[in-house]
This record gives C-alpha cells, structure tokens and sequence, in this order.
C-alpha cells in the first residue's frame, strides 16, 4: 500500500462524505452542500490517498502565525492504525509552522488515540453547542 499526501487538494464532497461515513466520523453527511461549504471555508486541507481513493484528511483553519484549529481528522476504518492519521497530523502541523499552536476537538472514540501521537489534554476551553 502505498499512501500519497496532498496539501491543499481539495477532495469533492462526494468524496469526503465517503470517506466521513467510512471512518464513522459523526459529520451532517446526509447534506452534501454542507459538506461542500465546510471545505470551502476552510484554508488547510491535507489529504491521503491510496491510489485515486480518498482514504484520510485533516481539514483546518489556521491563521498560519499563532493558531490553528484542526476540525476533523479521518481514516477510514479499513486504513486505520497504519499511521494515516499520525502522518496528517505531522504534515499540518509543517504547514503551519512551529510559531502556530494546533488544537482540536476529540470525539469521544478517540480521546484515547490523541495522547499516544504526542497531543496533550486542555482543560481550560468552552464551547457554544451547535443547533443542528
């Protein structure tokens, strides 16, 4: 198997609902448009492809000088624990620099998964619930 990573390529939200339903990442994707506008509006994209299979992304917005905010990692499932997500991860954080913070948000799934690629646990946020 062998993985290529691509920054800045923006998958079609076909392709990205696949790959959210595959992983099981809790994401609206019975609302394609949604999808499509979630990408659009976000400034770090970094994908992992087997082939011309979309099988991992990290998707972000970042100011690129002091924080970035990783809002969904996914693998899917028949490509997770071969270092996808680690890889993802690394390649963002190149792309923001060491200047820049990287934070995410962990579905309960994965609270575990974080700490063992080297991320720390805070404690010192807040959050406003989405309606829908």
């Amino acid at each position: 198997m062998k993985i290529t990573y691509k920054t800045g390529t923006i998958p079609s939200a076909r392709q990205v609902i696949e790959l959210y339903d595959a992983a099981g990442l809790n994401r609206p994707t019975h609302d394609e448009q949604r999808i499509a506008r979630m990408y659009q509006n976000s400034n770090l994209v970094v994908s992992a492809w087997d082939g011309d299979k979309l099988v991992g992304i990290s998707r972000a917005l970042t100011d690129f000088c002091y924080s970035c905010y990783l809002s969904d990692l996914a693998v899917t499932k028949a490509y997770q624990k071969e270092g996808i997500g680690k890889r993802l991860i690394e390649l963002t954080k190149e792309a923001i620099g060491d200047e820049t913070m990287l934070l995410l948000l962990s579905a309960a799934t994965a609270m575990e998964y974080y700490p063992k690629i080297g991320m720390e646990t805070v404690h010192n946020g807040f959050i406003i619930h989405r309606v829908k």
